[in-house]
């Protein structure tokens, strides 16, 4: 017997046996699926976590960042001396750098005037260091005394306020000061603020007046046409000594991310999720299979006396245990596609479902039930033709 209808009718065997108990069929297909759909809305957490944390850097504009040592995050910066920046002008291959300042305020709803917090940019509007047509559109608004801009992709409970603008009410407070909102612009909530506003140095300074404008918190190095950026990185940070970090962007973006990958709990929170929703899953199917063949050893005791190998009777098992990946994950799939949306929406947080997503999901789900079927096959050493007589 060649090796194709060996696995041709292990697998129709393992069908029938699988569809001639449906209640526990439906049972272990609704075990994998609920291990399908908690590692794809673990997975879902920690891929929006880590979009949603490099939401900001990713329209941030340089070609070298330079931050304080002990800074561990964008949104909670230390601040260094204004003049630390400065001296890299020195530089012949630097034309031009600017300073960013960050912090966290609150921003009063203008119906409910309940106050929620928000990141505050301020910087030189004229150096365009936030990729947006919306801010460069508003740039000569911005200079204005006491304005800004407020992020569109900014949690409701801020309030509606694109159509507040478009009516004519505009006037709210950040930190307790009037503040006019004259446009919107999109970058996105994170993790650590709901929202984002958008203002001139200046008008930073007003809004957070215990603030220096000589501490900052983010420096925006840009380079002449040709510059080589490694070099220039390198004497960087010789020139800012070893409490300052410079990075390109790439890496700005990285370090983003691996704050809450690393240093924040909540990525080992997901992580660990995932690996608990493989475990449960496995223990139920392989609580089934190993039910399944214990009720069956007398029919495959009856197929080793006629001449059915061992090997044979372990591609039954394991044939089942691929059934019921596919018939789990496939559902799974498709709650778990329904739940992201639903996600989006609750949260305003992407959560991306790629192709990669769907086959690392698959390939999880499958290794777990064959682990399932390999641990559930040992049973199968009982199933002893000489027990039938």
């Amino acid at each position: 017997m060649t090796s194709f209808p060996i696995f041709f009718f292990a697998a129709r065997l393992a069908w029938r046996q699988l569809i001639y108990d449906k209640p526990k069929l439906i049972a272990a297909t609704l075990g994998v699926l609920f291990a399908s759909v908690l590692v794809f809305m673990q997975l879902g957490f920690l891929d929006s976590l880590y979009a949603s944390a490099a939401s900001a850097p990713i329209k941030m504009r340089a070609d070298l960042f330079v931050l304080h040592k002990q800074t561990e995050a964008l949104w909670r910066p230390v601040q260094f001396e204004r003049s630390a920046l400065m001296r890299a002008l020195g530089h012949p291959d630097i034309r031009a750098v600017y300073p960013m300042y960050m912090s966290l305020g609150q921003f009063k709803n203008m119906d409910t005037r309940i106050q929620r917090t928000l990141m505050v940019y301020g910087y030189d509007l004229n150096s365009n260091l936030i990729d947006s047509a919306d801010i460069r559109a508003r740039r000569d608004d911005l200079k204005r005394q006491d304005v800004a801009l407020f992020d569109i992709a900014s949690r409701p409970e801020f309030g509606p306020v694109s159509e507040q603008i478009s009516e004519g009410r505009d006037v709210t407070e950040i930190n307790g000061r009037r503040i006019t909102i004259v446009g919107t612009f999109r970058m996105g909530t994170t993790f650590a603020a709901d929202g984002n506003v958008v203002a001139s140095e200046l008008n930073f300074h007003r809004i957070f007046p215990q603030r220096s404008l000589d501490k900052i918190d983010l420096g925006f190095v840009l380079l002449s046409s040709g510059a080589d950026v490694r070099k220039a990185q390198a004497d960087l940070l010789a020139l800012m000594g070893r409490e300052m970090r410079v990075f390109n962007y790439d890496q700005l973006v990285e370090f983003e991310k691996g704050y809450w990958e690393n240093s924040a709990p909540m990525g080992f929170i997901f992580g660990f999720g995932v690996v608990m929703g493989l475990v449960v899953g496995m223990v139920i199917v392989y609580q089934i299979l190993f039910t399944d063949v214990s009720n069956n050893l007398s029919q495959y005791a009856t197929l080793k006396a006629m001449g059915y190998s061992h090997f044979y009777l372990q591609l039954v098992v394991l044939s089942s245990a691929i059934y019921l990946a596919l018939l789990g994950f496939v559902p799974g799939l498709a709650l778990s596609l329904a739940l992201y949306r639903l996600a989006e929406q609750e949260i305003f947080i992407p959560f991306p479902m790629p192709l990669g997503k769907v086959a690392t999901v698959f390939a999880f789900i499958l290794t777990m039930c064959s682990l399932a079927g390999a641990l559930a096959i040992r049973r199968l050493k009982a199933a002893n033709p000489a027990d039938m007589f």
